[in-house]
Protein backbone atom coordinates (compact mmCIF):
# COMPACT_ATOMS: atom_id res chain seq x y z
CA UNK A 1 0.00 0.00 0.00
CA UNK A 2 1.37 3.40 -0.94
CA UNK A 3 2.26 5.23 2.24
CA UNK A 4 0.92 8.65 3.17
CA UNK A 5 2.54 8.98 6.61
CA UNK A 6 3.88 12.42 7.59
CA UNK A 7 7.31 10.80 8.05
CA UNK A 8 7.45 10.31 4.28
CA UNK A 9 7.48 14.09 3.77
CA UNK A 10 10.97 14.20 5.31
CA UNK A 11 12.19 11.97 2.47
CA UNK A 12 11.41 14.65 -0.12
CA UNK A 13 14.56 16.58 -1.06
CA UNK A 14 14.62 19.99 0.58
CA UNK A 15 14.41 21.94 -2.69
CA UNK A 16 11.10 20.23 -3.59
CA UNK A 17 9.53 20.05 -0.16
CA UNK A 18 7.79 23.48 -0.14
CA UNK A 19 6.06 22.72 -3.44
CA UNK A 20 5.06 19.22 -2.31
CA UNK A 21 3.85 20.57 1.05
CA UNK A 22 1.73 23.17 -0.73
CA UNK A 23 -0.08 20.37 -2.55
CA UNK A 24 -0.38 17.95 0.37
CA UNK A 25 0.65 19.43 3.75
CA UNK A 26 2.40 16.94 6.05
CA UNK A 27 0.12 17.96 8.93
CA UNK A 28 -2.97 17.58 6.75
CA UNK A 29 -5.28 20.26 5.50
CA UNK A 30 -6.28 22.83 8.09
CA UNK A 31 -9.92 23.96 8.52
CA UNK A 32 -11.06 26.07 5.59
CA UNK A 33 -8.02 24.92 3.63
CA UNK A 34 -7.91 22.53 0.73
CA UNK A 35 -5.84 21.72 -2.30
CA UNK A 36 -5.34 24.40 -4.90
CA UNK A 37 -4.93 24.39 -8.65
CA UNK A 38 -1.84 26.61 -8.32
CA UNK A 39 -0.20 24.04 -6.03
CA UNK A 40 -1.04 21.30 -8.53
CA UNK A 41 0.55 23.32 -11.36
CA UNK A 42 3.71 23.87 -9.34
CA UNK A 43 3.93 20.17 -8.50
CA UNK A 44 3.51 19.25 -12.16
CA UNK A 45 6.48 21.51 -12.80
CA UNK A 46 8.80 19.59 -10.49
CA UNK A 47 7.64 16.33 -12.08
CA UNK A 48 8.81 17.66 -15.43
CA UNK A 49 5.37 17.63 -17.06
CA UNK A 50 4.47 21.32 -16.80
CA UNK A 51 3.94 22.06 -20.50
CA UNK A 52 1.62 19.15 -21.30
CA UNK A 53 -0.08 19.44 -17.93
CA UNK A 54 -0.87 23.15 -18.35
CA UNK A 55 -2.26 22.56 -21.83
CA UNK A 56 -4.53 19.80 -20.55
CA UNK A 57 -5.59 21.78 -17.52
CA UNK A 58 -6.52 24.92 -19.43
CA UNK A 59 -8.32 23.03 -22.16
CA UNK A 60 -7.83 22.55 -25.85
CA UNK A 61 -9.90 25.61 -26.80
CA UNK A 62 -7.11 27.94 -25.69
CA UNK A 63 -4.53 26.31 -27.99
CA UNK A 64 -3.68 26.89 -31.64
CA UNK A 65 -6.01 24.94 -33.94
CA UNK A 66 -3.31 22.42 -34.96
CA UNK A 67 -2.75 21.40 -31.30
CA UNK A 68 -6.36 21.20 -30.15
CA UNK A 69 -7.07 17.58 -31.01
CA UNK A 70 -3.89 16.36 -29.32
CA UNK A 71 -4.74 18.09 -26.04
CA UNK A 72 -8.50 17.46 -26.07
CA UNK A 73 -9.40 15.27 -23.09
CA UNK A 74 -10.82 12.32 -25.08
CA UNK A 75 -7.69 12.13 -27.23
CA UNK A 76 -5.46 12.45 -24.17
CA UNK A 77 -7.33 9.70 -22.29
CA UNK A 78 -6.92 7.36 -25.28
CA UNK A 79 -3.21 8.12 -25.30
CA UNK A 80 -3.07 7.56 -21.51
CA UNK A 81 -4.80 4.18 -21.81
CA UNK A 82 -2.56 3.05 -24.66
CA UNK A 83 0.59 4.05 -22.77
CA UNK A 84 -0.58 2.44 -19.53
CA UNK A 85 -1.49 -0.77 -21.39
CA UNK A 86 1.98 -0.79 -22.89
CA UNK A 87 3.60 -0.26 -19.48
CA UNK A 88 1.56 -3.07 -17.97
CA UNK A 89 2.26 -5.47 -20.85
CA UNK A 90 6.00 -4.81 -20.75
CA UNK A 91 6.21 -5.43 -17.02
CA UNK A 92 7.86 -8.74 -16.27
CA UNK A 93 6.06 -10.78 -13.61
CA UNK A 94 6.02 -14.36 -12.42
CA UNK A 95 3.67 -16.58 -14.41
CA UNK A 96 1.32 -16.71 -11.43
CA UNK A 97 0.92 -12.91 -11.62
CA UNK A 98 -0.01 -12.74 -15.32
CA UNK A 99 -3.71 -12.65 -14.38
CA UNK A 100 -2.93 -9.69 -12.12
CA UNK A 101 -1.80 -7.71 -15.18
CA UNK A 102 -4.99 -8.56 -17.06
CA UNK A 103 -7.20 -7.53 -14.14
CA UNK A 104 -5.39 -4.21 -13.90
CA UNK A 105 -5.86 -3.59 -17.63
CA UNK A 106 -9.57 -4.38 -17.23
CA UNK A 107 -9.85 -1.63 -14.60
CA UNK A 108 -8.67 1.11 -16.94
CA UNK A 109 -11.75 1.53 -19.23
CA UNK A 110 -14.20 1.99 -16.32
CA UNK A 111 -11.72 4.40 -14.72
CA UNK A 112 -11.59 6.46 -17.91
CA UNK A 113 -15.39 6.44 -18.15
CA UNK A 114 -15.55 7.86 -14.62
CA UNK A 115 -13.22 10.70 -15.65
CA UNK A 116 -15.26 11.43 -18.78
CA UNK A 117 -18.38 11.69 -16.61
CA UNK A 118 -16.63 14.32 -14.48
CA UNK A 119 -16.73 12.18 -11.31
CA UNK A 120 -13.29 13.24 -10.15
CA UNK A 121 -13.62 12.20 -6.51
CA UNK A 122 -14.50 8.66 -7.54
CA UNK A 123 -11.82 8.71 -10.24
CA UNK A 124 -9.16 9.70 -7.68
CA UNK A 125 -10.20 6.81 -5.44
CA UNK A 126 -9.96 4.44 -8.42
CA UNK A 127 -6.63 5.94 -9.45
CA UNK A 128 -5.21 5.41 -5.97
CA UNK A 129 -6.01 1.69 -6.24
CA UNK A 130 -4.65 1.51 -9.79
CA UNK A 131 -1.39 3.08 -8.63
CA UNK A 132 -1.06 0.54 -5.81
CA UNK A 133 -1.47 -2.29 -8.30
CA UNK A 134 0.89 -0.65 -10.78
CA UNK A 135 3.51 -0.20 -8.05
CA UNK A 136 3.29 -3.93 -7.33
CA UNK A 137 3.82 -4.75 -11.01
CA UNK A 138 6.82 -2.41 -11.22
CA UNK A 139 8.44 -3.12 -7.88
CA UNK A 140 6.99 -6.40 -6.60
CA UNK A 141 6.74 -6.91 -2.84
CA UNK A 142 8.92 -3.83 -2.27
CA UNK A 143 5.80 -1.74 -3.01
CA UNK A 144 4.17 -3.09 0.17
CA UNK A 145 7.04 -2.09 2.44
CA UNK A 146 6.86 0.95 4.67
CA UNK A 147 9.95 2.46 3.06
CA UNK A 148 8.66 2.11 -0.51
CA UNK A 149 8.54 5.86 -1.18
CA UNK A 150 12.07 6.32 0.18
CA UNK A 151 13.13 3.46 -2.07
CA UNK A 152 11.72 5.19 -5.17
CA UNK A 153 13.46 8.44 -4.24
CA UNK A 154 16.76 6.56 -4.19
CA UNK A 155 16.08 5.41 -7.76
CA UNK A 156 15.07 8.81 -9.14
CA UNK A 157 13.80 12.03 -7.56
CA UNK A 158 10.91 12.59 -9.98
CA UNK A 159 9.87 8.96 -9.65
CA UNK A 160 9.94 9.35 -5.87
CA UNK A 161 7.81 12.48 -6.09
CA UNK A 162 5.32 10.66 -8.28
CA UNK A 163 4.93 7.70 -5.90
CA UNK A 164 4.75 10.12 -2.96
CA UNK A 165 1.88 11.87 -4.78
CA UNK A 166 0.25 8.45 -5.29
CA UNK A 167 0.35 7.85 -1.55
CA UNK A 168 -1.16 11.26 -0.80
CA UNK A 169 -4.22 11.31 -3.07
CA UNK A 170 -6.09 9.03 -0.68
CA UNK A 171 -6.12 11.90 1.84
CA UNK A 172 -8.57 13.71 -0.44
CA UNK A 173 -11.22 11.08 0.35
CA UNK A 174 -11.29 12.05 4.02
CA UNK A 175 -11.05 15.74 3.22
CA UNK A 176 -14.05 15.51 0.88
CA UNK A 177 -16.08 13.73 3.60
CA UNK A 178 -15.34 16.61 5.98
CA UNK A 179 -16.13 19.34 3.45
CA UNK A 180 -16.66 19.33 -0.32
CA UNK A 181 -13.54 19.89 -2.40
CA UNK A 182 -13.81 21.96 -5.57
CA UNK A 183 -14.19 19.47 -8.45
CA UNK A 184 -11.79 21.52 -10.57
CA UNK A 185 -9.10 21.09 -7.90
CA UNK A 186 -9.75 17.35 -7.87
CA UNK A 187 -9.47 17.31 -11.65
CA UNK A 188 -6.20 19.26 -11.47
CA UNK A 189 -4.73 16.78 -8.98
CA UNK A 190 -5.90 13.79 -11.01
CA UNK A 191 -4.38 15.20 -14.22
CA UNK A 192 -0.95 15.26 -12.56
CA UNK A 193 -0.85 11.48 -12.33
CA UNK A 194 -2.45 10.89 -15.70
CA UNK A 195 -0.03 13.23 -17.43
CA UNK A 196 3.00 11.74 -15.68
CA UNK A 197 2.09 8.17 -16.66
CA UNK A 198 1.26 9.22 -20.21
CA UNK A 199 4.74 10.68 -20.52
CA UNK A 200 6.50 7.89 -18.56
Amino acid sequence: MLSSSPRIHKTIPEEYRPIAEALFPSAGFQPEQGPSIEAAKAFAGILGIATDYTRLLTGADTLPVEQREHYALPHFLTHFQNNLDLLIQKTWVEKADEGYKERLQDRIPPFIATIEQGQYQEALADFSRILEELAYLFFGSQSYKEDFTEYTFRIDTQMGLFWWYGGQIGSLQQLNQDRPVDPECLRAILLIGLCYLTNF
